[in-house]
């Protein structure tokens, strides 16, 4: 079975952007939190095992996060990439 994965686009209070990007990687199924310029604030990788799980990572966690006012959701049909991306997104990511 593979992963589904899925960026989150993500509006923050401006005030709270570096404690709401610590408490959105904190939750499960978020793999990475990047602050980013332009219309959003922050971009959250995530990444669970089926498309049920987004709901309880999405809704249930990211949106509920303090200080989040509007996120955007787009979910990955396939990837094209000339990297071992299951390498690269393991938990056990090692350089070498």
């Amino acid at each position: 079975m593979s992963a589904v994965h899925a960026v989150v686009l993500i509006q923050c209070e401006i005030d709270v952007i570096p404690e709401a990007a610590q408490a959105i990687a904190e939750i499960h199924g978020v793999s990475e939190v990047y602050s980013v310029a332009g219309e959003f604030d922050l971009i959250a990788i995530v990444r669970v095992p089926s498309h049920d799980q987004l709901s309880s990572v999405i809704p249930g966690g990211i949106a509920r996060v303090e200080g989040v006012d509007r996120t955007e959701t787009l979910i990955s049909f396939q990837v094209y990439s000339k990297h071992d991306l299951e390498r690269l997104f393991s938990l056990g990511f090692d350089e070498a």
